[in-house]
């Protein structure tokens, strides 16, 4: 029997769990699994791992001051994961900020919300620009 498909929202949100994991013990992705992870937090987990250096890059540049290595592990991989998805072009940017602040209001603090939006904002002006 196949396990049915979490919401993107909660997959997305499993997949913080596991880059936070990953992040924090440097053990592989494919070992931080629990049973059978849903397909696309597995698969997001992945790409951004995998895109983890440059997305730091990506991200030092657009917070003025605040290298990802500086930023809490929480924060780096949620930004990790909202700027994954706003290059991807899967969702529309609205919603890839938006996903992103969510997971840090719910996982992180407010102010931590409000720096997420900020560079995430940043990033899609400056691509837009």
């Amino acid at each position: 029997m196949t396990k049915p498909l979490l919401s993107r929202r909660k997959a997305r949100r499993q997949a913080l769990f596991l880059l936070y994991q990953w992040d924090l013990t440097g053990q592989p992705l494919a070992s931080l699994f629990e049973g059978t992870p849903d397909r696309f937090a597995s698969e997001l987990a992945e790409a951004v791992a995998r895109e983890a250096t440059r997305l730091d890059a990506t991200i030092s540049a657009a917070s003025q001051g605040w290298p990802a290595d500086r930023l809490g592990t929480l924060e780096r991989n949620i930004l990790r994961i909202g700027v994954h998805e706003l290059e991807e072009g899967s969702v529309p940017p609205e919603v890839a900020i938006n996903e992103a602040v969510e997971l840090a209001k719910r996982y992180a603090t407010d102010e931590a919300a409000g720096l997420v939006n900020g560079i995430m904002g940043r990033i899609l002006r400056e691509r837009v620009a």
